[in-house]
C-alpha cells in the first residue's frame, strides 16, 4: 500500500509549512489527486489518519479533489480526456497516448489555526 508513504510525505509537507508559516494546528487538508495517479481514495483516507497522528495535522479532515486524466496522441496529435492509462486515442485508435495531466497528487490548500 503506497498510500501510507504518500500520506507520510504529505505530513512532511505540512510540518515544513507549519515551521515556515508559524501555524500550530491544521483543521483541513485539500489534496488534488489525478485520476491516473494510481492512488486509491479510500486507502488514502485511512492512511492519512494514521500518518497525521502526533503532528500538527492530527485529527484534520482530508478533502480529496479528483482531477481528470488527459493525454495527447503521439501519432496524430489529438488531445483528449482519458480515464485509464494505456487508453487508445479516440481520434485514430493508436495506443501512443502520452499522459499530459491527471497523474499527480499535490497538497492544494490547508485550513490552519
Amino acid at each position: 500500500m503506497h498510500e501510507l508513504s504518500l500520506a507520510e510525505n504529505v505530513r512532511g509537507i505540512i510540518e515544513d509549512a507549519a515551521r515556515e508559516q508559524g501555524f500550530s494546528r491544521v483543521r483541513t487538508v485539500w489534496l488534488e489527486i489525478g485520476q491516473l495517479s494510481c492512488v486509491e481514495r479510500e486507502a488514502m483516507h485511512f492512511c492519512f489518519d494514521a500518518a497525521m497522528q502526533d503532528s500538527v495535522a492530527a485529527g484534520a479532515r482530508l478533502e480529496i479533489v479528483e482531477t481528470p486524466g488527459r493525454g495527447k496522441c503521439t501519432q496524430c496529435g489529438h488531445e483528449a480526456q482519458i480515464a485509464t492509462l494505456y487508453e487508445p486515442c479516440p481520434q485514430c485508435g493508436s495506443y501512443a497516448m502520452q499522459v499530459t495531466a491527471g497523474d499527480a497528487m499535490r497538497v492544494t490548500e490547508l485550513e490552519v489555526e
